[in-house]
Parts: C-alpha cells; structure tokens; sequence
C-alpha cells in the first residue's frame, strides 16, 4: 500500500521530470544528430501531456480517490513506460529506435488502460473497498435525509377490525 501512495504521489512530478530528463540526457550522452534534437522538441512534450493526461485519469477513480493509491494496474504500466522513457534519455544508437516505437506503443497503451479502468469503476457502481489488513468490504450508502415536518404531527393508530 505505501508504494502505491508513493507513486501516486510521483505522477505530477514525473510529467516535468521525464521531459527534462529527455533534455539532460541529450546534453549529457550527446544526442548526436539533428534528428534527435528534432525528436526530443516532439517527444518532450508528448512526454509531458501523456503523463498529465493519465495522472489525472487515474487520481479521477473513486477507489484512488478513496484509498489515496494507485491500482497494481497503473503501477505496472506507468513504472514501464516511465523506465522505457528513462532508457530513451540515453541515446544509445544502437536501442534508440525500438525504445522509441516501444515508448509510443506504452504511452497508447497506458491511455487506454487508464480509460479502460476509469469507465469499469464508473460504470460498475459498486466499489470494493479493503482495510489495511486486506479485508474487503462495500461502504455503506448514504442514508438519504428525511424531510423536516414543521407544526404538530398526528399519529393514528388503526385497531384491527373484530368480526
């Protein structure tokens, strides 16, 4: 559970530093041709937006919202993406490319899985919760409030009718 808080909490920080990693990481390893330059002034900010868009698709979630942490789900699929993200600041020639093509699928698939998990949570109605020993159980619903009577209530009793 406290990883899952802490990556919660690194969703909007890591939507400004992967793209300045991006940035580091071209000076530092020396991105070499222009089309690097070219394609890190295009992925930086595609970085940025798909990091932004998914952090909030999955802090909108009644269960992330409730438990205050992301699901195994989002944990997996973002700590992937974020890492291929972090190889692609290496400009390594050799594994540039299909980091490249496998940073674009992720970030497709990430999306997706984001939506994916946001419209089954928010179609199914019903939110298993569990407690921090693990045990799941569903919230009460909330009683609805009853009417405010002003002035003098009369109650009448019925008698059953004797034959």
């Amino acid at each position: 559970m406290v990883l899952r808080r802490l990556f919660l909490r690194w969703l909007f920080p890591a939507a400004f530093v992967l793209p300045l990693w991006l940035f580091v990481g071209w000076i530092v390893f020396s991105g070499g041709s222009g089309w690097a330059l070219l394609w890190l002034f295009i992925a930086a900010p595609a970085v940025f937006v798909t990091q932004i868009i998914t952090a909030f698709l999955v802090r909108a979630r009644g269960s992330v919202r409730v438990e205050r942490a992301a699901s195994w789900r989002d944990v997996i699929a973002i700590a992937v993406w974020q890492v291929v993200v972090v190889a692609l600041g290496f400009y390594d020639s050799r594994t540039f490319f299909p980091l490249l093509v496998l940073s674009i699928v992720g970030a497709f698939v990430l999306l997706w899985s984001s939506l994916a998990q946001l419209w089954n949570e928010a179609r199914g109605g019903v939110t298993l919760l569990r407690t921090a020993d693990g045990t799941g159980y569903i919230p009460p619903t909330r009683e609805q409030p009853r009417p405010r009577v002003e002035g003098e209530v009369i109650v009448i009793a019925e008698k059953p009718a004797t034959r």
